[in-house]
């Protein structure tokens, strides 16, 4: 496959994962949102859609989506080493596109959210006010756009990402082994049933992100959108979510050389 095939299904793909399943985030996270407080069920399944949407539009690059992915794919040979930069850099463009177009569409649920005096006297107790020279660990809709722990445990909060990602490539690397599944739509559909499996499953303690990109890349977006009241992007605990994914990736891979 060319380069631009490479780009383009990766670009465009994981811009469409994102800007549903960051969707889904929204309307469940965002006050005047029809969906506000739907909860874990609505997120879960609404990410497993996202997956499924993005995987079938991605289909000319191979639907990575998903740096993780990519190097799981490298070190069990069935993706060439030269093509993993293109491939992570346009996951890493996807991934802000499709976080930028979530906030677009929620535009004003967003301003109404961080100008609500509830929100914004959280931000500061003490005087019902944001302290403007004080950089929260994590900022109001940060959850938006990207992961965090529940329990903040740096060891818990990477073995967690490690495991659950190990199970998706785990899975992506021996869908070969039933015949017709790797070739068909149905393995794109059995990847996102996965998916929304891991979500209910192993995606309590840390939000699962199992995919660096799709982390990282909101997470440069939350840092640079003009939202009133937005409080930090958590920069110290960003590592986890991308190199848990990596090694998790690389266990899977380990694995299915070995017993596969």
């Amino acid at each position: 496959m060319s380069s631009s095939d490479i780009f383009t299904g990766e670009t465009i793909g994981t811009a469409v994962l994102i800007l549903l399943g960051g969707g889904v985030c929204a309307a469940v996270t965002l006050k005047r949102s029809k969906a506000q407080n739907a909860g874990w069920l609505a997120i879960t399944f609404g990410w497993g859609f996202a997956v499924l949407a993005g995987a079938y539009i991605g289909t000319k690059s191979g639907a990575h989506l998903n740096p993780a992915v990519t190097i799981g794919l490298a070190l069990d040979g069935a993706v060439d080493w030269g093509d993993v930069p293109l491939y992570i850099g346009s996951q890493l463009l996807g991934a802000m596109i499709g976080a930028t177009l979530v906030w677009l569409a929620y535009y004003g649920q967003f301003r109404a959210h961080l100008t609500d005096p509830e929100i914004v006297a959280s931000l500061n107790p003490h005087e019902g006010m944001v302290d403007q020279t004080a950089e929260p660990q994590a900022g109001p809709v940060l959850g938006i756009f990207s992961t965090g722990p529940e329990v903040r445990n740096a060891v818990q909060n990477l073995v967690t990402e490690i495991i659950a990602t190990a199970a998706l490539v785990l899975f992506i690397l021996t869908m070969g082994l039933t015949k017709g599944l790797a070739t068909s739509g149905t393995g794109t559909l059995m990847v996102a049933f996965v998916v929304v499996g891991i979500g209910l499953s192993l995606g309590g303690p840390t939000g699962y992100a199992i995919n660096p990109a799709r982390d990282l890349g909101p997470r440069i977006v939350h840092a640079l959108l003009p939202l009133p009241n937005k409080g930090g992007s958590d920069w110290g605990y960003a590592w986890v979510p991308v190199v848990g994914p990596i090694i998790g990736a690389a266990l899977a891979a380990g694995i299915h050389k070995i017993a596969f």
